[in-house]
């Protein structure tokens, strides 16, 4: 199996400089058997069992492989630490797949993005990993997460109104090679009433917005609310 993820150092070298825009490398190493048991044998070390999955099609919609991988457990918090965890399933990652634990001889490498985090209910601490092969050409659908700017210096909430956050994502139709981390809108010159759509979020123009009504609102500054009612006049 392991001659499998051999490929010519050429085409490593090739994706290594294609890569390295990236400021994150997650470094893993291939693993022969899923299970349970093993997971958890896995997890005992101070690893966390992955997949890796590659999509042969441009929408990534069909499964052509997978590849089982393990990764260091504190690589994996240090990173989820770095970027945050709400971010962390839309940030790309260099991933390199070596021969082995210390390992300089890279099997396989190229940019990833991860798909699926599971983790302990109770911990929070993450027990399994999916990732996805970013091929050049493909796309994916991606729930980026929006952040919002400005409210410290929002004119409406100046006002006294709030800040409604209707929508915490958005999922665009992502060519691989711009996915965004986030969306970053800014509510400063907004005033009572005013709202921001799906559509005035700034993204590169190759995204394409999934959803059925592009005009909903993903925020909107609302009036404040009155603490008392006025009370009619007492009748003589």
């Amino acid at each position: 199996m392991i001659s499998q993820w051999r490929r010519a150092a050429g085409d490593a070298l090739k994706k290594s400089l294609h890569t390295s825009r990236y400021l994150h490398t997650i470094e893993a190493i291939p693993r022969e058997f899923t299970g349970k048991k093993l997971a958890v044998k896995e997890r005992a070390q101070g690893r966390i069992p992955a997949v890796v999955l590659a999509l042969n099609d441009v929408v990534g919609n069909a499964l052509s492989r997978k590849h089982l991988i393990t990764t260091e457990k504190d690589q994996i918090q240090s990173v989820i630490d770095s970027v945050q965890l709400p971010f962390f399933c839309s940030t790309t990652f260099s991933l390199q797949i070596r021969a082995g634990s210390g390992s300089s001889t890279v099997l396989e490498s190229g940019n990833v993005l991860p798909i699926k985090v599971h983790r302990d209910e109770e911990t929070g601490k993450v027990l399994n990993l999916v990732f996805v092969w970013l091929d050049e050409g493909s796309k994916l659908k991606v729930d980026v997460p929006i952040v919002f700017k400005g409210e410290d210096t929002c004119i409406g909430i100046e006002k006294g109104g709030s800040l409604n956050k209707i929508r915490s994502s958005l999922k665009y139709l992502c060519p691989s090679e711009h996915i965004p981390s986030k969306i970053e809108v800014d509510v400063s010159t907004l005033d009572i009433g005013d709202a921001v759509s799906m559509l005035d979020a700034k993204v590169h123009p190759s995204l394409k917005l999934l959803s059925k009504n592009e005009a909903m609102p993903v925020c909107k500054i609302v009036a404040p609310l009155l603490d008392h009612y006025p009370t009619a006049p007492e009748e003589e």
